[in-house]
Formats: structure tokens, C-alpha cells, sequence
């Protein structure tokens, strides 16, 4: 059995989420077979970890990571933005193969290397299934390697994307705090990036759902 995702934790107000109509218990958003826990500002900075249920190693090249046994959630709430579910969790790394050596071997299913450029200049990606959801794991630009710590820092959580079925309806409900709407890398499929100015705590992007 292969590892499946339950919990991210992100350093960020549930307010803010709120605000922009995700529904909440608490500090908790559910969305799907996953829970994302919000714990404020001043836990770290963005999405600051996850847990894993059936994974083999939390050594996972930077990514902090625990173990769980939780089921997923009984209980779907509705967002009144039209968001679903989450569609798939990014990473970035100096050291691709470094990165997918170590995923693989915590028992991470490894589905596919992009050989291919993103438009932000990202020369690779590297995609893992985890149950319903795909974590994408992006090589780090060569110029922004050599102006960091070369390829020895390890790997680190960057951003969400939520899967929004009516997504020209969630971007009409956000007004101005969502980018507007244009073809995604992903064939066939389209996506908008919520502004900075809607006071998140990490880079999040709204897609609409993969082609049958």
C-alpha cells in the first residue's frame, strides 16, 4: 500500500482562509480525504509539514514529515468558493534525483519525470501519487541554485492547489484577489493563482479537475 496524504499543517489565520470561503472546524479545513490544519503566523512560515499514513521513512530530504494511522475524514463540508478538493501539493528542490531517490525510498509512488521547462523556468518536476492527491516535486532553477546553497539544501514545501469544478464561478466570487483564469501546464486543464493580496500565508492556485 502506498502512502496517502492526511494532514498538512500551514503556518497561517484561519481567518484568512475563511475570508476567502473555505469552511472551517476550528483551525481545520477538510477537503476531500485531507485535513489542513491552520496554526498562525508565528508557527513558521508556510506550509511548514505534513503526515503520511503507510509511509515506510519520514526521512524524506527536508520535507518534515510525520506518520499517522487517522482515517480520512467522514465528514465533506461545503465551501462556499467552490473548491472541492485538494488537487495536488508542490515541493522544490536543488536536487531532483537526490529528492525522487528518497521519496521512492519511503515508499512514495513515483508516476512521471517532466523533462520539460515550466514558464518559471524550472528545468524538471517530478510527480508522486499520494491516494487522490499528486504531489509535485519542481528542480529549483540553475540560477537560483548558485545564489542559494547550491544543490546541498534540501527539499521544501512551497504551494497548493485546490481543485475548483465551476472555476470561472470561484474566480467571479473572489473579485480582485484572484488572478484571472488561463490555461494550465497540464493539458487541457485551467487555473488561477490567489493574489498575495488576499493575505495567505503560501503561494496557492485554484485548477479546474483533470480530463476523464
Amino acid at each position: 500500500m502506498h502512502p496517502t496524504l492526511d494532514e498538512l499543517t500551514v503556518a497561517d489565520e484561519p481567518g484568512a482562509w475563511a475570508a476567502l470561503g473555505f469552511a472551517l472546524d476550528g483551525d481545520t479545513c477538510v477537503l476531500g480525504e485531507t485535513r489542513i490544519r491552520l496554526v498562525g503566523r508565528d508557527a513558521g512560515r508556510g506550509l511548514t509539514g505534513w503526515s503520511l499514513r503507510s509511509i515506510e521513512s519520514t526521512d524524506l530530504d527536508g520535507l518534515v514529515t510525520s506518520r499517522s494511522d487517522r482515517p480520512a475524514p467522514s465528514k465533506q463540508p461545503e465551501h462556499t468558493n467552490g473548491v472541492t478538493t485538494l488537487d495536488h501539493v508542490v515541493a522544490i528542490t536543488p536536487a531532483l534525483d537526490r529528492t525522487i531517490a528518497a521519496l521512492r525510498g519511503a515508499g512514495l509512488d513515483l508516476r512521471l519525470v517532466r523533462e520539460e521547462p515550466t514558464p518559471a523556468g524550472a528545468p524538471r518536476q517530478a510527480f508522486f501519487r499520494l491516494g487522490t492527491i499528486i504531489l509535485e516535486v519542481v528542480q529549483q532553477p540553475f540560477k537560483a541554485i548558485e545564489s542559494a546553497e547550491g544543490e546541498r539544501r534540501p527539499a521544501f514545501f512551497w504551494g497548493l492547489a485546490f481543485g475548483a469544478p465551476d472555476l470561472e464561478a470561484t474566480v467571479a466570487g473572489l473579485g480582485d484577489r484572484v488572478s484571472d483564469v488561463r490555461p494550465a501546464v497540464q493539458p487541457g486543464r485551467r487555473i488561477a493563482t490567489v493574489r498575495r493580496s488576499a493575505g495567505l500565508a503560501l503561494p496557492v492556485a485554484l485548477i479546474t479537475p483533470p480530463a476523464p
